[in-house]
């Protein structure tokens, strides 16, 4: 704990000097949908015959809508950080990194402002939340273990994506801005989540029957599987014109369309490569042991 004291001291310096405020950018009041707003190669249906066969300016509209389901997925998520942050605030087994959580807080608020400010200005909708959740007995420390491993996951997932798009010059600016914003704070975040996982799992997962380790692994593995489903999204192949796309590749609708990229073997290996940094954290701590099938 003195040394997850001495981060959680450096991590809370780094968030006072770049501290910002979102409340003064200045929005343009439209964007191009000439523009890119996703980086191609990590469009959800890139790599397929369907998207060969897209015109360019379809490509680039389809990249504005995947660009809306990423900033979505990033606010539903990040609610649901704050809440959990929240909640955890003071707590007894939280008290050495509850300075930092004032700070994760604050900077996770600022992203959704960002996130929710692109969305509704230029889209006029955010899309829904599709994950659910079910209430359920928890160990000792598992269900604190379960929420950091699972802030951990998104945010390593999320930060690929934003790694990528804050730097690519063929984005619209804006978009390019929300990403390298993000990127730049997620980078703290993602040593607290690594460290907080591997400290609660070494504090915990001893006195947990074979059972409820069985049942922690099996549930990051749902959890993995649930959270790369939402990055396709068949509203936004609706949204984006795919119709005709669909059916010149053979198949029915945009459900037909979700269901062959989540399948397409360059999906398969997009998947594994972005999740392969943080899955090898997780087997090499042994909280997996095994690869998990993405």
């Amino acid at each position: 704990m003195t040394d997850l004291a001495a981060i959680v001291d450096k991590l809370c310096q780094a968030s006072e000097r770049d501290f910002y405020n979102p409340g003064t950018f200045d929005w343009p009041e439209s964007v191009q949908m000439e523009d890119w707003f996703t980086s191609p190669e990590l469009i959800s249906i890139y790599g397929m015959p369907a998207y060969d066969t897209m015109s360019e300016q379809n490509r680039r509209r389809l990249s504005f809508f995947e660009a809306i389901n990423f900033f979505s997925l990033n606010i539903h998520g990040e609610k649901s950080l704050v809440e959990g942050l929240a909640k955890r605030l003071y707590a007894k087994n939280t008290k050495v990194v509850s300075p930092y959580l004032h700070h994760f807080l604050d900077e996770e608020n600022k992203h959704m402002m960002y996130f929710g400010g692109f969305c509704t200005r230029y889209a006029g909708k955010v899309y829904p939340d599709r994950k659910m959740a079910f209430e359920r007995d928890y160990a000792p420390g598992e269900e604190d273990f379960l929420f950091f491993v699972k802030v951990m996951i998104f945010e390593e997932i999320v930060d690929y994506y934003n790694v990528k798009m804050g730097v690519d010059d063929r984005l619209n600016s804006v978009a390019r801005f929300i990403n390298m914003m993000h990127h730049k704070d997620e980078a703290r975040h993602l040593v607290f989540g690594r460290k907080v996982v591997t400290e609660l799992f070494a504090q915990h997962s001893p006195t947990w029957s074979a059972l409820t380790l069985q049942s922690v692994r099996d549930y990051i593995n749902g959890y993995l599987e649930a959270t790369w489903k939402e990055y396709y999204n068949p509203a936004v192949y609706k949204d984006a014109g795919l119709a005709d796309v669909c059916k010149d590749a053979g198949l029915a609708d945009v459900y037909d369309l979700q269901k062959a990229a989540i399948a397409h073997p360059s999906s398969k290996a997009h998947r594994k490569k972005v999740s392969g940094s943080c899955v090898a954290f997780l087997l090499k701590n042994g909280i997996l042991l095994e690869e998990p099938s993405l």
